[in-house]
């Protein structure tokens, strides 16, 4: 085991992958600002959501994206991001990746690529 952690939603011990995967989410769903004590964790999705959807505003996805993994979850390095907007208010994100399960350790070894669907939308 490399990594753990906790599902938020149930408490059930998360490891490797799939806490890496619960980070990803967790990150990108994040407003920055929020976070209490680490005002800078999170991603400019949320502010994107209720952009028009179009060119410029899908880079925008794409970069904020980016930014947000680069700088808080060493474990992955993105390679592709693939949108599709279905409605209004909501996208569904497939980010494509290298897993580099020891980087938080300094390890920067790709063990394998991985793929990870995030959906997102406005709130309510």
């Amino acid at each position: 085991m490399d990594s753990a952690g906790t599902n938020p939603l149930t408490g059930q011990l998360l490891t490797d992958w799939e806490h890496v995967q619960a980070s990803i989410a967790d990150i990108l769903i994040t407003p920055i600002g929020t976070r209490v004590m680490l005002r800078d964790y999170g991603s400019r999705l949320t502010d994107l959501i209720d952009q028009p959807q179009n060119r410029i505003t899908l880079v925008d996805y794409v970069l904020a994206i980016h930014e947000a993994l680069d700088r808080w979850e060493p474990r992955f390095v993105v390679t592709q991001v693939l949108l599709e907007a279905a409605t209004a208010g909501h996208l569904t994100v497939q980010i494509i990746g290298q897993y580099r399960p020891r980087a938080h350790l300094g390890d920067l070894k790709v063990a394998d690529v991985r793929s990870i669907f995030i959906p997102i939308q406005r709130a309510a």
